[in-house]
């Protein structure tokens, strides 16, 4: 008889606890500050916040996860640096030149054209004017200089920072110098082995990991 009534009486409260449901009506929630978040609007104001600015700087000295900094200054001063120190560390290879070349149909044939010469779609319609060719005397473009123009820009010429990775960049840059030796009428650069580079990559890491092991046990040995 004991059993027969907490049956029934299981029954009936599943009965009542389903009848209670509606679709088109929220259910009572438990804990709901789990679940419904506050949300902020981009660039309010909120006491919640330093300064009450929701949009907040990021912390002094953080970078972008996979983004190493460019140790040269956006200025005259750092476009000479790099123009005379920075070199291309991308090896020279047929397939990134050949992935160098589609990017640069992307980003820069619009205004370079595609042969370099300054006479691209933008430039033939007077969209932009004065673009100069790579091949230009007054500025005797270096792989530093074309890489530190691509990541700051210059003059109507905007910065490719953002919409291209560090090793785009530096693909980009192969072709723009090939393009550069054909309108001077240099012959074409000679590939290098991808192989033999990887082998050199890893020697220098090797000789640098030894260096620091070296480091380190000169620092222990003075403890």
């Amino acid at each position: 008889m004991k059993n027969s009534i907490k049956i029934v009486s299981s029954l009936v409260m599943l009965v009542l606890i389903v009848s209670c449901q509606d679709k088109d009506y929220r259910n009572y929630e438990y804990m709901p500050n789990m679940y419904e978040e506050i949300s902020y609007e981009a660039y309010g104001k909120y006491d919640v916040f330093p300064n009450q600015m929701e949009a907040m700087h990021p912390v002094e000295g953080s970078v972008s996860r996979g983004w190493m900094p460019y140790e040269y200054p956006n200025s005259t001063e750092g476009y000479q640096e790099a123009k005379a120190n920075l070199t291309n560390p991308v090896p020279y290879t047929e397939d990134n030149l050949n992935e160098g070349k589609g990017l640069y149909t992307i980003y820069c044939a619009i205004c370079h054209g595609d042969k370099g010469d300054g006479k691209g779609t933008l430039a033939e319609r007077e969209k932009i004017l004065g673009i100069p060719a790579y091949n230009d005397q007054g500025r005797a473009i270096t792989a530093g200089s074309v890489y530190h123009v691509m990541y700051y820009g210059l003059n109507t010429m905007g910065s490719y920072a953002t919409q291209t990775t560090e090793r785009e960049l530096w693909l980009i840059n192969h072709y723009v110098m090939d393009l550069k030796d054909a309108l001077d009428g240099k012959p074409k650069r000679a590939f290098e082995d991808e192989t033999t580079t990887q082998e050199e990559a890893l020697v220098e890491q090797e000789e640098m990991t030894d260096e620091g092991q070296v480091m380190s046990e000169e620092a222990q040995t003075e403890e």
